[in-house]
């Protein structure tokens, strides 16, 4: 099963990376480290009833891009390194597969469920 999501996510972001004209790594590290988070924050300031932490992450993001001198390069690295980290798992039983389906799908649906969950109540 882990091997079947995982493979629909990474066809999925392969298809995103043809029509943007970007590598997968550029939207993968746009999807997990931009798009996810800034999402999160845009949740957690609807709970809040406030704007300080998209707006914080929007400053953020902008300085980096202005201060990123090749996003490629940058995006190959940072996913070389988030594949180290989920390898890191192998030594506890898990593989590639299964510790990014825990942690790059179930874990984002998890965070969206309580964040929803709040502004629900």
């Amino acid at each position: 099963m882990n091997n079947k999501i995982f493979k629909i996510i990474a066809k999925l972001l392969s298809f995103i990376a043809d029509k943007t004209k970007l590598t997968y790594n550029e939207i993968n590290i746009i999807v997990y480290y931009l798009l996810i988070p800034f999402s999160w924050l845009c949740l957690l300031d609807i709970i809040f009833n406030f704007h300080h932490l998209k707006i914080a992450f929007v400053i953020f993001t902008i300085g980096f891009f202005v201060g990123c001198r090749d996003f490629k390069t940058y995006s190959d690295w940072l996913f070389a390194k988030s594949v180290s980290f989920l390898n890191y798992f192998n030594r506890y039983g898990s593989n590639y597969f299964a510790s990014s389906v825990w942690i790059c799908v179930s874990l984002p649906i998890l965070v969206y469920g309580l964040l929803l969950f709040l502004i629900l109540k």
